[in-house]
């Protein structure tokens, strides 16, 4: 990756050479024989009060990057500096428990699933009170006090506190997911796809009160997602992944509108377009996603990609700024001419994004 240091501490987040290989075991012995590389050499970065959008195709490691953020996962490699307001700049992967529980304040996650991420057997007031007790923040009438704030700045009354959690709808449960993810007043969000279980109609509403909660509380977010017109709508940046890769990174209007990596074209080609006289043509990519176990050699994308040339298949390219604040990682990035979408043509749940 290219240097990326900020003179400035501008970032709040500074992703280096990120790796996680699982290891593939087999035998009585339990031998391993090999590695599932499910982040290999990830590197990315995130300024204080905006949002960056992860996405790509399910299984390309999109998770497991905000996971090893969260160190839910140990990396195998690689480094994570974290401008924590406590502790000052940090590496995530070398810090001890101690020091774990003081930055768990300042990096929350919102899970994917509404449903299971909730404990059926607590109330609302426990769920969301949770965090303070286990940090020792506030006991007793404070932490209703509290409760009671939280609920009112996601949407939900206040006197739910007493009720549990199979009284709620899917986005009135996500709602309470974001009230927890906000208890310890976070610096740092990741949205683990909130809005993917979630109805088409209520999804909107989630992603606004997202913004606006963003707005209010100087949020920074890390949002995982693999629908475009969600990233589009959400994003200030976006970063593409490939099979554990990151293959383009950039801001979103740059990338929605002058891809420079095939791959980044065939995503922008599925996005839907409503307007009738916008002819487009849907990018099929040909053969299956490399096995991140056995990936090929090269460029991970050369087997699917239509412009893939020897060297694409001989060398692997390195992730490179080629325009003010867009890196992209392909050998051909000067030379190409990608088609992408403009924010008139990009649909967000029926409607227009504009």
């Amino acid at each position: 990756m290219p240097d990326t240091t900020s003179p400035t501490g501008e970032y709040l987040l500074e992703v280096k050479n990120l790796k996680k290989y699982f290891p593939i075991q087999k035998g009585f012995m339990r031998r391993t024989v090999g590695n599932v590389k499910a982040v290999d050499d990830v590197s990315f970065f995130i300024r204080e009060g905006e949002t960056l959008g992860l996405v790509g195709e399910s299984g390309c490691g999109k998770t497991t990057t905000g996971r090893l953020i969260l160190r839910a996962y140990q990396p195998t490699g690689g480094s994570i500096i974290f401008k924590d307001r406590n502790l000052g700049a940090i590496n995530i992967p070398e810090l001890d428990k101690r020091h774990m529980l003081t930055l768990r304040r300042n990096i929350q996650i919102i899970f994917q699933d509404p449903y299971s991420s909730l404990n059926p057997r607590m109330t609302l007031l426990e769920i969301v009170g949770e965090p303070f007790i286990l940090h020792k923040i506030a006991s007793g009438k404070e932490i209703k006090d509290r409760v009671a704030e939280l609920l009112k700045k996601v949407g939900l009354r206040p006197e739910y506190m007493t009720r549990y959690p199979h009284a709620f709808s899917g986005g009135q449960r996500q709602r309470i997911g974001i009230a927890r993810a906000l208890a310890l007043g976070p610096q740092l969000v990741v949205c683990d796809e909130p809005v993917s279980a979630l109805d088409v109609s209520i999804q909107a509403q989630i992603l606004n009160l997202l913004r606006d909660l963003q707005s209010e509380l100087h949020l920074t977010y890390l949002f995982v997602a693999h629908d475009m017109s969600v990233v589009e709508h959400i994003s200030d940046r976006v970063a593409v992944m490939y099979v554990g890769k990151l293959v383009e990174m950039a801001e979103t209007e740059q990338l929605f509108g002058s891809p420079l990596h095939p791959y980044t074209e065939a995503l922008m080609s599925a996005v839907p377009k409503p307007d009738p006289r916008y002819h487009d043509t849907n990018i099929l990519l040909e053969g299956e996603v490399a096995d991140p176990a056995n990936p090929p050699s090269g460029c991970y994308f050369h087997p699917r990609c239509r412009y893939a040339t020897p060297l694409c298949k001989q060398e692997t390219p390195s992730l490179r700024e080629v325009r003010p604040d867009h890196f992209v990682s392909c050998h051909r990035a000067e030379e190409l001419t990608l088609a992408g979408v403009t924010a008139t043509t990009v649909t967000f749940k029926g409607k227009h994004s504009t």
